[in-house]
């Protein structure tokens, strides 16, 4: 069985869960599910990052030692996932034995491989976003004056210490080929051409160890050096799967990693060229999605507007917070939170367009066949090009999220969705029962609810529990949807004559 292997990053355990965390674990989730229902083996795999100066220091900050603050926050994201219908197979943590060695082999390789030397440091480090820069890059980025991070804009401080360096360098002309002939490596387009003109520029040699905390894995055979928390975190992706004990492991390298916008550098520069100097196969694809802004703002503690996930779901439900993150705004680009917006969407696409189809079709199914398919008569064109809109969103929409397009692939489903009311009005079915033609009025409600059927099946991995509940109607029975599988159900004409479906029972009543 083909494999598929999808991450999200992991998470630091210095702050609790918010609005661009469940984003990308959403999306990860929906390519998980998607890749599953296409018949793969899939390892989907999130979890949490818990080393670092900043983590250390929040926790000094609250009294308490940095493993007890990591403990709390990770029951935090624990408990949310199921509540956000998110199937992961691992959740990784930092902390754990497992990739402790996994970091400690990978340090080996790579000194094995010669691209690690002893020196000193001497240059500016910015403690949020863990990341190191020398003088000539703050003042090229406009930030010498008041040192700060020409990523987060909070302030750098000057770091002198004996310190582990990565032959940055010699990986850099390896890179720029890699990305020039793998045009989908880094995704979307406007990422992949920063992060050339980034490497084109020049790369430095990175310091990958510290001396001045002890938070973190501490460096094989020189146990004074922590291990630069970069290094630590990237590895995650290989000892979630097995690594070093399987030398490459089954699932690598990953399909997709998807990843926030302000840790582009670290998943497109730092961990391919640590792959190539470890000698072990890149990642087909990094992928780095927008940030969010809430209703016009920026999100922030102190303007009250930082959208928690557990708020949103006492009054929405997962499967509306899913669709809309994803059918929103393009995968990709920033976006803007508004609860107007939601609740126009949500009315709009699914309780109009979905609901209303689902709803009126098996009503009149119920109301001149109690319920049962009849025979399909004689196929007009009509029909015929509902039947290839059906057929072609399903190539489409397998199309659009190999290119993580889910903005696309959801306005595919809606397209066939309106093409189906459309269907309604044209063939009018109240007027077929009226005029006595049982054989069209039976072609007509057995092309509806093949459509709704398929129709569902493409929205299960957006929205899961939903779409349970409409395959359960049209099914008349529980329906197991992590089960499915397109090539049991993916095909047109599965439906017999004679199949009952149940009365409708709303599935997105209207938001008020």
């Amino acid at each position: 069985m083909e494999k598929y292997y999808v991450t999200t990053p992991i998470y630091y355990v210095n702050d609790e869960p918010h609005l661009g965390h469940i984003y990308t674990t959403i999306a990860a989730d929906v390519l998980a599910r998607h890749q599953r229902l296409s018949g793969r083996d899939v390892f989907f795999l999130t979890g949490v990052d818990e080393h670092g100066q900043k983590v250390q220091q929040a926790a000094e900050a609250r009294g308490i030692a940095p493993i007890e603050l990591a403990d709390q926050v990770v029951e935090r994201y624990r408990d949310l996932w199921p509540e956000l219908e998110i199937t992961h197979n691992d959740f990784i943590r930092t902390s754990s034995g497992r990739h402790k060695k996994g970091v400690q082999a990978m340090w080996r390789r790579l000194e094995q491989a010669g691209a690690i030397y002893k020196d000193f440091y001497e240059d500016w480090y910015c403690v949020p976003c863990e990341s190191y820069w020398t003088e000539t890059q703050l003042k090229d980025a406009g930030c010498w004056d008041d040192k700060h991070c020409p990523d987060c804009r909070r302030v750098v401080e000057k770091v002198q210490e004996e310190s582990y360096f990565f032959r940055l360098s010699d990986y850099q002309d390896r890179l720029i080929e890699h990305i020039r002939t793998h045009p989908d490596f880094i995704a979307p387009a406007s990422r992949r051409n920063e992060v050339l003109s980034f490497v084109e520029g020049g790369l430095n040699d990175l310091s990958v160890s510290r001396t001045t905390f002890s938070w973190g894995v501490p460096v094989p055979g020189d146990e004074g050096h922590v291990v630069y928390v970069w290094i630590d975190a990237l590895t995650n992706y290989l000892s979630a799967i097995g690594f070093p004990d399987q030398g490459v492991p089954d699932y690598w390298p990953a399909d997709v990693h998807l990843i926030g916008k302000d840790i582009l550098r670290f998943h497109t520069v730092y961990w391919p060229c640590m792959l190539m100097a470890a000698d072990l196969p890149l990642p087909k694809r990094v992928f780095a999605h927008g940030w969010w802004t809430v209703e016009g703002e920026k999100m922030s503690k102190s303007k009250g507007n930082a959208l928690r996930p557990a708020d949103l779901l006492k009054d929405y439900d997962a499967d509306v917070i899913r669709y809309f993150l994803l059918r929103e705004v393009p995968f990709g680009q920033d976006g803007d939170f508004s609860f107007e917006a939601l609740k126009q969407r949500y009315n709009t696409e699914l309780a109009n367009d979905v609901g209303n189809l689902l709803n009126r079709s098996l009503a009149m199914l119920n109301k001149y066949r109690d319920g049962v398919l009849g025979a399909v008569g004689d196929e007009r064109e009509i029909d015929r090009a509902l039947i290839a809109d059906v057929q072609g969103m399903q190539q489409d929409v397998a199309e659009a999220l190999e290119r993580q397009a889910f903005h696309i692939a959801l306005e595919r489903i809606n397209g066939v969705v309106r093409h189906g009311n459309r269907y309604v009005e044209e063939n009018a079915p109240w007027a077929l029962a009226r005029s006595g033609d049982d054989a069209r009025l039976d072609t007509v409600l057995y092309h509806l609810i093949e459509t709704l059927r398929l129709v569902a099946v493409q929205l299960l991995p957006f929205m899961p529990e939903k779409m349970a509940r409409m395959l359960e109607q049209i099914h008349a029975a529980d329906v197991d949807v992590a089960a499915m599988r397109l090539a049991d159900v993916g095909g047109w004409g599965l439906l017999k004559a004679g199949h009952r479906c149940r009365k409708p029972s709303p599935v997105f009543p209207r938001m008020d």
